[in-house]
Formats: structure tokens, C-alpha cells, sequence
């Protein structure tokens, strides 16, 4: 990537603040693409643990390296990779009516943000599960400083098998936890693990037409998620839910909020780009694509229909 000034980005014309275009990736420069530039002073990287290295696992593609935490940290608080940050955690945890007498199975809890903002501004105690076994490192590593009255505890899961302990919590949450995988398994395995009269909290993406896996759009973006292509349909997640005996009471279409927040996070990083020294090359790296994973996502919204959805329901007595 090209040093100075501006760090070109691949980018459609979707959004701009204060002048910089920060939005929209198509494809590669070259490959028909419109190009627009990010400033080269980035927002100064959250502080992460050291040394990061220690904490991947052997081998593994690293999907997470120190830059690309720095990046999402910048962009959605510490601890956090989706938008919204702790205040979002806290307003889809508000129906559960959590307090120091309850434990929430929370899936998906990625770098520990979500469980650290729940455990700390309700009470809850909190069993944080995360697939992604980089992150689940860093989440554990972490934990002691985020949790310093020992409520949090920190897990890894299976979405091809999913287990969990049977009757071990009051309430779960489950944040954007499939990435591709059957959203069956899953729900029985958070129905298996709640007690009676359990409240689930779901957020997912859903269409209700597959996307094409040839659309290079939709390609680009599941190959830098780190996703598989399919995505459930929402009223197939609202029959599995009242398969296992749920009373389904909420299903709202997140989308515009989400939209609204991602707009807002990076508008607020552009904001804070001026400020501080100029970054490393792999940091700078770093932040681009992002970019162009967020622009995807917002252009799948629009263009094909791919909605963000929020289920809450109740269990059986």
C-alpha cells in the first residue's frame, strides 16, 4: 500500500465526512473500481495486551493480528468488533431484567466487550462464548482486567456441534453467532442450556433470498468476514425458535440502526484522524479493510436485501 498523505481505498460513493471519502469497496484498484482516499493520520489504536503474537494459535490463519483489533477497537470501543459498543450491548440486554442474581449465556462474545459492559452495568454474571478461537484468546486473556469481581467467565463453542451445560442460565444472548453455520443447532443448544421460563435474545443476518455466491460483492465479503455464504431466512429462525418452545414476543428489523451506528463510527474516526502521529503501514492496512468490509455490508443491505434482525423470546415453564 502506497505510503504519504492519502491511503488509497477501493470505494463506491457511498458516504463522505469532512471531505474524506471513507466508504464503499467494490474490488481492487484496477479491476473497475471508483477510488477515493482515507487520510493517513488514523485515530490512535486502543491499547491491546502484549505481546499480542503469544496469544494466536499456532498455526492458524490470523485473522485477528494486533493491527486489525487495534482497528475495530478505534472504530466501536474497547472490546468490541461489531458497532454500537458497550451502550448497544446494554440496550439489547435491557429485556432481560438481568441483576447480580442471574446468569446470562452470552454467544458470541468476541473480545470481551459485550460481557465486561453487561456484568459491569447489570450485575449479570456472565458465561462468554466465542467460536473464533483468536478472539476467545485475547477475551481470556483480558478477562481478569474487565472482571475484577470474578463474574465473567470465558469459553470457546462449536457451530457445527454446539454443547453446552444443560440448565446453567437464566438468560442468553446471542449476537451475529452463526456466521454462515445452521441456525438449528445452535437454538437447540441455547434452549438446552436455559432454565425454565429462559429469555433468549437473538441478532442475526438474515435474507429471504439467498444471495447468488457468484456475485463478487457478496464473495469479497464473506471471504473478509471469514464467513460461510448462507444465510438464514428470518422466518425460518422464528419457526426453530417456536419448534423448542419459545413464545416468540419481538421481531424487529435492526437494519437502519445498525446502518445509522456504522455510519456514525466511522464518521467519528474520521473525525479523530487528524489528531496523533502518522500510523504504521499495518495499522493504516488495517483500517482500509475495514473499510471495505463495513462498505459490503451496507451495500448488501441496500442492494440485496440482507437484513439484520432481533428476536426476543421466552421459554417454557
Amino acid at each position: 500500500m502506497a505510503r504519504g498523505r492519502a491511503t488509497q481505498v477501493v470505494a463506491a460513493k457511498e458516504w463522505a465526512t469532512d471531505g474524506a471519502l471513507v466508504v464503499g469497496a467494490q474490488g481492487r484498484e484496477g479491476q473497475g473500481a471508483v477510488t477515493g482516499s482515507l487520510p493517513g493520520k488514523l485515530i490512535k489504536p486502543a491499547p491491546l495486551p502484549a505481546p499480542a503474537s503469544d496469544i494466536f494459535v499456532a498455526g492458524a490463519a490470523a485473522r485477528w493480528p494486533a493491527s486489525r483489533i487495534a482497528a475495530v477497537e478505534a472504530l466501536w470501543g474497547s472490546g468490541f468488533t461489531m458497532p454500537g459498543g458497550g451502550p448497544e450491548a446494554l440496550r439489547l440486554a435491557k429485556p432481560l431484567g438481568l441483576s447480580s442474581s442471574v446468569t446470562l449465556m452470552l454467544v458470541g462474545g468476541g473480545l470481551g466487550g459485550p460481557a465486561a459492559s453487561i456484568s459491569t452495568g447489570l450485575g449479570a454474571w456472565v458465561s462468554s462464548f466465542e467460536a473464533d478461537r483468536q478472539l476467545m484468546s485475547v477475551a481470556t486473556m483480558r478477562q481478569p482486567g474487565l472482571d475484577p469481581k470474578g463474574r465473567i467467565t470465558v469459553a470457546g463453542w462449536d457451530r457445527e456441534a454446539p454443547r453446552f451445560r444443560s440448565r446453567s442460565a437464566n438468560s442468553a444472548m446471542s449476537l451475529e453467532a452463526l456466521r454462515g453455520a445452521k441456525a438449528g443447532p445452535l437454538l437447540e443448544g441455547i434452549a438446552g442450556a436455559l432454565r425454565p421460563q429462559g429469555h433468549i435474545v437473538l441478532t442475526e443476518l438474515v435474507s429471504d433470498v439467498a444471495p447468488d455466491e457468484k456475485d463478487r460483492e457478496f464473495a469479497a465479503w464473506c471471504r473478509l468476514e471469514g464467513r460461510l455464504p448462507e444465510l438464514p431466512r428470518a422466518d425460518e429462525v422464528t419457526k426453530t425458535l417456536q419448534r423448542l418452545g419459545f413464545d416468540v414476543r419481538v421481531v424487529e428489523d435492526m437494519s437502519d440502526r445498525h446502518i445509522t451506528q456504522t455510519l456514525g463510527g466511522w464518521r467519528e474516526a474520521v473525525k479523530a484522524m487528524a489528531a496523533g502521529p502518522r500510523p504504521a503501514t499495518h495499522t493504516a492496512a488495517a483500517f482500509v479493510t475495514e473499510a471495505e468490509l463495513w462498505l459490503l455490508r451496507i451495500r448488501l443491505m441496500r442492494r440485496l436485501g440482507v437484513r439484520l434482525m432481533r428476536w426476543h423470546a421466552i421459554g417454557a415453564a
